[in-house]
């Protein structure tokens, strides 16, 4: 999510940005230009995450269509991205829209979906799909206990990244596993150094994007 929207969204929780003009919204959040936030606040409203009651003349910040939902749906938040390669990119915990997803497809859990980046996984296998720099992967926070051969996102100082986690037993190690076309290095992870609060979900499903 882009920071000015960021900005947008706490101020619409304190203020009726209605009754303001675009000049004073900017002095507000510190934009310096005030034609951008029609902009944001047009994207706000696409995404689902604000409002605009004209009749009333209220904007009021809300979860994205969550009550208008049907019940066989999960509503699963963007919450940011994870690199598919060494653990350099941040997952971002701001949540950048949402995805409806038939639950149908899934077993109940609590779920969340980062965007791909890189190809160190491009030969995964989850459910037919790789995973590819843009896909949406669909990360189950409730199972941070993976299993031998799960798919997982780890988060390694601060750092995110999607990989195959394997237990080696007799090495006393853990070792999480790229699947590429590509040569990359497992990150390997001695027995007295894993936490299992690294692991931040397992990946559950993939949602292919165009590439091009």
């Amino acid at each position: 999510m882009h920071s000015t929207q960021r900005k947008l969204l706490k101020l619409i929780e304190e203020k009726n940005v209605a009754e303001m003009s675009l000049r004073q919204i900017a002095t507000a959040i510190g934009e310096n230009h005030p034609q951008k936030i029609a902009h944001h606040m047009e994207q706000l409203e696409k995404k689902g995450m604000i409002v605009v009651d004209k009749a009333q003349n209220i904007v009021k910040r809300v979860s994205p269509n969550y009550d208008k939902l049907p019940a066989d749906f999960y509503n699963i938040p963007i919450v940011g991205s994870a690199n598919c390669g060494p653990a350099e990119i941040l997952a971002d915990e701001n949540i950048d829209g949402y995805v409806k997803i038939s639950k149908s497809t899934l077993r109940p859990g609590k779920y969340f979906i980062v965007q791909a980046s890189g190809d160190s996984m491009n030969k995964a296998n989850i459910q037919g799909n790789t995973i590819e720099s843009n896909d949406l992967v669909v990360i189950d926070a409730d199972a941070r206990t993976p299993k031998h051969g799960d798919y997982v996102l780890a988060v390694i100082d601060g750092g995110a990244t999607i990989k195959r986690f394997y237990e080696d037993k007799k090495n006393k190690r853990i070792m999480l596993v790229p699947e590429s076309t590509k040569n990359y290095t497992p990150i390997v992870i001695a027995g007295q150094d894993y936490d299992s609060s690294l692991i931040n979900g397992t990946v559950k499903a993939v949602i292919k994007q165009v590439h091009f």
